[in-house]
């Protein structure tokens, strides 16, 4: 067995559901109610994506997170 560390984008939508993204893993998302929950659902998901399309995703490493803000 393989350990994986993957960075993961989490955000809360306006409804207060919490959706998490898997950037590494294309298609690789899921969303719940608290965060124990998403990290459930999210190691299942990069569960799936491994064995269905990405045996070895690509190797990223984590710089961080920047919010945007502009006036368009």
């Amino acid at each position: 067995m393989r350990t994986y560390r993957l960075p993961v984008i989490i955000e809360r939508d306006e409804d207060g559901w919490y959706i998490g993204t898997v950037p590494a893993l294309k298609g690789c998302h899921t969303q719940a109610r608290t965060l124990p929950g998403l990290e459930r659902r999210l190691k299942a998901a990069v569960r799936l994506c491994l064995a269905v399309e990405h045996p070895r995703p690509p190797r990223h490493t984590f710089i961080g997170v920047h919010q945007l803000e502009l006036t368009a």
